[in-house]
């Protein structure tokens, strides 16, 4: 068994509105980021899972998505696992 670093990224789907997204985005034009535009607002959760392999990592951190981290009818998300730093992939930085 290893400890594998996840990182999940959860976001409203494309085609529905993020009302929180255009909140942020309507209060940065009130302050002055007139360039700021099609905001949307995520969860970022990183985690560490104890597995026999990084695939089977993967797989639980998908379950939780399922069943808890994202709405499956309002969200999407995307994991990326690795064992140590920036996972392969990751969409942040």
């Amino acid at each position: 068994m290893g400890a594998f670093r996840v990182e999940i990224r959860v976001m409203p789907r494309a085609s529905l509105l993020d009302p929180q997204g255009q909140a942020v985005e309507h209060a940065l034009h009130a302050l002055g980021f007139a360039e700021a535009a099609n905001v949307r607002v995520g969860k970022h959760l990183v985690l560490e899972v104890t597995a026999p392999t990084k695939e089977e990592a993967a797989v639980r951190a998908r379950t939780m998505c399922d069943r808890l981290l994202a709405n499956p009818v309002t969200e999407d998300f995307s994991v990326a696992v690795d064992t140590a730093g920036r996972p392969e992939g990751s969409p942040l930085g």
